[in-house]
């Protein structure tokens, strides 16, 4: 078994800027400004503006602030308005007895782009 480098950026904190975790459609995601995410399938077309203000944590060069006393606006910009993830099968089988069936979908998503948090 070989061991493999730890790379330095990896280990290193991230000071200098600022994050935040929002909550999108009911998931929790940590994001950076000039990050680009999939997240569940929003209303809007590419290229349109949209502003989450449920914000749970922000956290500005070491400075955090959590709950109540977060009064942050994470704004972003829709790139792509319908993305379909890989598609999830739900195979569902009694032996002996001749029952098969087999359900299939693909999970819609829109890819974001993080433009600041204020």
């Amino acid at each position: 078994m070989q061991i493999l480098p730890v790379k330095p950026y990896l280990c290193r904190p991230n000071f200098g800027t600022m994050l935040a975790v929002v909550k999108i459609a009911g998931q929790q995601f940590k994001v950076q400004e000039g990050q680009s995410l999939y997240v569940p399938h929003l209303s809007g077309k590419t290229g349109d503006k949209v502003e989450f203000s449920e914000v749970l944590l922000t956290d500005n060069s070491g400075a955090i602030s959590v709950g109540n006393a977060v009064k942050a606006i994470v704004k972003a910009e829709i790139i792509s308005d319908l993305v379909q993830g890989d598609k999830v099968i739900a195979f569902k089988m009694k032996r002996r007895k001749g029952f098969r069936k087999k359900h299939g979908h693909r999970t819609h998503y829109t890819r974001i782009k993080i433009e600041s948090i204020a």
